[in-house]
């Protein structure tokens, strides 16, 4: 009978679909967010297994872990050589072993060999198999510091294992979060189709301001713009992000230049394309089209009744990209708001065709379980010869993959 947690898995995203990984706990007090951990990897898709030394267990009690993946948790080898099982050169064994949290207890042994819990078993063994190993440490900072420590750290690096985190936060040293923890995974798993290219991504919207307090805006958050950017970090490509005003947090790899208005959004770009040769530009950022043709200064008093302003056109980022870049393969994202599917490709199109671009993404942003603030998109992806590729309805990390792969292979095309 299937484990009812197990019904989560796959339902924020495919992208670790079929990967098994080993979850190993040590006793930390950060045990406590392998629970989110584990259950974050399944809805992207994996498969999760439990392992916890006697330590870990003091802090969270097994039973968490095995509703939290639906699956029985390892806190000693027994007759069914649980390590072998899952780590050794076998048909069941893991796609990856991930620690977190990880001691410097823990972290000191593996670099020593010393294999005494049912953890160091685990990684000793995946060591042995050449499986990859994550780590993710949670100590104070102080431990940190320990040289024997730092030594046993780089001496595992050079191994070829993977360190996530720690963070630097409040003068302190803490656990990565869920979040990156779970998106270090993603992209160590995700295929390096743009390996050694430089891309530029641009993302949210624009303000333009009627006074020093007041602006025009869109409902852009950024999402789309950023699981782009994300995705072609993830792909193995060097990328420039150019963002609008968000409350999110661009990824920690990406060169990132802030802007505000349309204005600085496409001054930026085009000093971008003059510096650099970009393979690929992605434009999913949500710029004003009009801006006010007269700004006043300070604050308009509010006790006038009445204020008529006057909008004018802001320049089509989209074409100033290809006036500047006019070898790189250029994606630019067009919204509709509502009118029927194939008004909304004819007019995608016609930008298409007009400003020289290689694809352009049509979403509608008439829909409130799509674009604006969702989490989730549904696209139309549009070439040049109107070939249409539908990409329904999925998280943007997932829509951005699809975006980027389909970028790949047009431009292949293009080039042969």
């Amino acid at each position: 009978m299937k484990h009812p947690s197990k019904e989560i898995i796959g339902t924020w995203s495919n992208l670790l679909k079929g990967k098994k990984i080993v979850l190993c706990i040590c006793g930390s007090v950060a045990a406590i967010k392998s629970p989110e951990i584990a259950r974050g990897l399944m809805r992207h898709g994996a498969e999760v297994y439990i392992v916890m030394s006697k330590a870990a267990t003091l802090i969270i009690h097994p039973y968490l872990m095995e509703w939290a993946t639906g699956n029985p948790v390892v806190t000693e080898l027994t007759g069914k050589v649980e390590h072998v099982m899952l780590c050794g050169k076998t048909e069941t064994k893991a796609d990856l072993v991930l620690i977190a949290p990880a001691t410097a207890n823990t972290i000191s042994k593996i670099a020593c060999g010393i294999d005494d819990t049912p953890v160091t078993t685990f990684v000793s063994t995946a060591l042995g198999t050449g499986i990859p190993i994550m780590i993710v440490p949670a100590m104070h900072e102080t431990m940190y510091r320990n040289p024997f420590v730092a030594e046993n750290i780089e001496k595992l690096k050079k191994m070829g294992i993977m360190f996530i985190g720690p963070r630097f936060e409040e003068g302190k040293a803490k656990i990565a979060t869920p979040e990156q923890v779970i998106n270090a995974v993603i992209r160590y798993f995700t295929p390096k189709i743009l390996k050694g290219r430089k891309v530029l991504v641009t993302a949210g919207p624009t303000r333009e301001y009627l006074d020093n307090v007041k602006f025009l805006t869109t409902p852009s958050t950024g999402k789309m713009g950023l699981a782009i950017a994300e995705e072609c970090i993830a792909s193995g490509a060097q990328v420039t992000l150019i963002m609008g005003p968000t409350t999110l947090k661009p990824p920690l790899e990406a060169k990132v230049i802030r802007v505000i208005t349309c204005e600085e959004m496409r001054n930026a770009v085009v000093n971008e394309l003059k510096k650099e040769k970009y393979d690929y530009i992605f434009l999913p950022a949500a710029p004003l089209d009009f801006t006010f043709k007269e700004r006043f200064k300070g604050k308009i008093p509010s006790e006038i009744q009445e204020l008529n302003v006057k909008l004018i056109a802001t320049p089509k980022i989209s074409a100033e990209a290809r006036k500047y870049a006019p070898n790189s393969f250029i994606v630019a994202f067009k919204a509709e708001y509502g009118g029927t599917l194939e008004e909304m490709i004819s007019k995608a199109y016609e930008r298409l065709i007009s400003q020289k671009l290689d694809l352009i993404v049509l979403n509608d942003v008439s829909r409130t379980d799509i674009g604006f603030a969702s989490d989730y998109n549904e696209v139309y992806v549009i070439d040049r010869n109107k070939d249409i590729i539908h990409i329904p309805r999925r998280r943007k990390r997932e829509v951005a993959r699809e975006i980027i792969r389909i970028a790949v292979e047009k431009s292949k095309s293009k080039s042969s």
